[in-house]
Formats: C-alpha cells, sequence, structure tokens
C-alpha cells in the first residue's frame, strides 16, 4: 500500500517544495489548494500519480470532506503537512476583525481541523503518522504590521505541542517548521525594495534569504523516520535570524 502525503497549500512556492521532498523520500503525493488551475498544474508537474485537490482550508466542512474523499479513494494519509497560510498586513488600530478572523481561519482553525481529521483516520487504522505545521518565526518575532499572521503563527506553535502530547501515546508525532526570509512568492516586493532586502539580511546572520527547497528538506525529514523521537517541536529554518538580539 502506497504512503499517501497530503500537503496543503501545495499549488507553489514552500507547499510544492515540501511535496517534491516527500516524493524523493517514497511517499505517494496529495496537494490541496484553493487555486483549482494552479494545483491541478502542480500535481502534473510533480507527475508519477500525484493527485490534486481544491479546498479552501478556512472552510472546515471542505476540509473534512476532502479528508472523506481521499479515505474512500485512496485510504487515510500517513503524512500531513499543513502548509496553507495567508497574511494580510494592515495598521493595529484600523485592523479589520473580518480579516484577523479570515487569517485565522486559515492559519490556525484550519489546521486544528485538519489535523485532528488526520489523527482521527491514522488512530483508526493503526497508522504511526507524522504531521508537521507550517508556523514562522513571527510565532515569536512580532511585526506590528501583520496581528493577525503573528498571532496565527504563535497558535500554531502552541497548537504543535498540543497535539504532540494528545497523540504521543498513539505513535504519531507532531511538529512544526518555522521559515524565517525565504525567497518564495511572498518575499518579492521585499527582494524588489534594495533598502528593504538589505535590512531583511541585516537581520540574518547567514545574510541570505532561505530557499523554499530548504524548508521542504525540514519538513521530509520530521516527516521520516529520521524524527523518530522528535514530537511537539518547532524547527526554525531562519538562518539564524532567531538568534540575534539586535535589528537594524
Amino acid at each position: 500500500m502506497s504512503s499517501w502525503a497530503l500537503v496543503t497549500g501545495g499549488a507553489q512556492g514552500i507547499g510544492y517544495a515540501c511535496a517534491e521532498a516527500l516524493k524523493a523520500d517514497g511517499h505517494s503525493i496529495i496537494l490541496a489548494d484553493v487555486n483549482a488551475e494552479g494545483v491541478a498544474a502542480a500535481a502534473e508537474a510533480l507527475g508519477d500519480g500525484t493527485l490534486a485537490k481544491v479546498c479552501d482550508m478556512g472552510d472546515a466542512d471542505a476540509v473534512l470532506a476532502m479528508f472523506d474523499e481521499i479515505e474512500a479513494e485512496q485510504g487515510p494519509v500517513s503524512v500531513l503537512v499543513n502548509n496553507a497560510g495567508i497574511a494580510a498586513a494592515g495598521d493595529f488600530l484600523d485592523y479589520d476583525l473580518a480579516t484577523f478572523d479570515t487569517v485565522l481561519g486559515i492559519n490556525l482553525r484550519g489546521v486544528f481541523v485538519a489535523t485532528q481529521r488526520a489523527a482521527k483516520a491514522m488512530v483508526a487504522n493503526g497508522i504511526e503518522g507524522a504531521i508537521v505545521n507550517m508556523s514562522s518565526i513571527n510565532a515569536q518575532l512580532a511585526i506590528p504590521a501583520i496581528p493577525a499572521y503573528c498571532a496565527s503563527k504563535g497558535g500554531v506553535m502552541q497548537l504543535t505541542k498540543v497535539a504532540a502530547l494528545a497523540l504521543a501515546k498513539h505513535n504519531i508525532r507532531v511538529n512544526a517548521v518555522g521559515p524565517g526570509s525565504i525567497d518564495t512568492a511572498m518575499m518579492a516586493a521585499v527582494n524588489a525594495n534594495p533598502e528593504a532586502f538589505k535590512t531583511a539580511m541585516s537581520r540574518t546572520p547567514l545574510g541570505r534569504p532561505g530557499t523554499a527547497k530548504e524548508i521542504g528538506d525540514t519538513v521530509a525529514f520530521l516527516a521520516s523516520s529520521k524524527a523518530s523521537y522528535i514530537t511537539g517541536e518547532t524547527i526554525y529554518v531562519d538562518g539564524g535570524r532567531l538568534g540575534l538580539n539586535y535589528t537594524v
């Protein structure tokens, strides 16, 4: 039986890189994304029977229905990567509550719904699975302009610990990855602004952005037997950013 790995937000960037790394480790891949055309193209590009599912991770009913469909057709997943997420900037005093709820709904509530649903199937089928959540250095380092994002990623960090403790007796491991400045579409505006790029790199001891592949490789490690005694942790892939005690 194939070992299926489900990667949310898998149409591009970090999600796609996670899928590539998991595929290289021998998993069959299911990509989920709200972007129907993008996820279909990504699945075709990855090849080898990669499946594409269209799902809004902020819609709990849609998430549950996706798992039902996957389990009816392929069986339960043994690896879940909760990568889907959004950021919405705004002034704190004027930040819109609906926007705050939307960000939390995808970035945190969606992670809980998917984690709980995947874990139920793992337990029911005796699968000693792995769940990897995408947090951020902003789980610990706050940026005033993205309050909902920072709050959601801090929540992911703590939810990861909670789920790891709850599922340890079933030998299901739950960890998170916290990227720093990664060269993806989300960083395009910074890359295009020399001063902004210089500032970002001044806060990164290794002096360069990370790559999506470096995040994907870390996710694949945490999902593998090489990380068999690691659970409840957030691994920060940030070029040393969290160790820096000043900003420029």
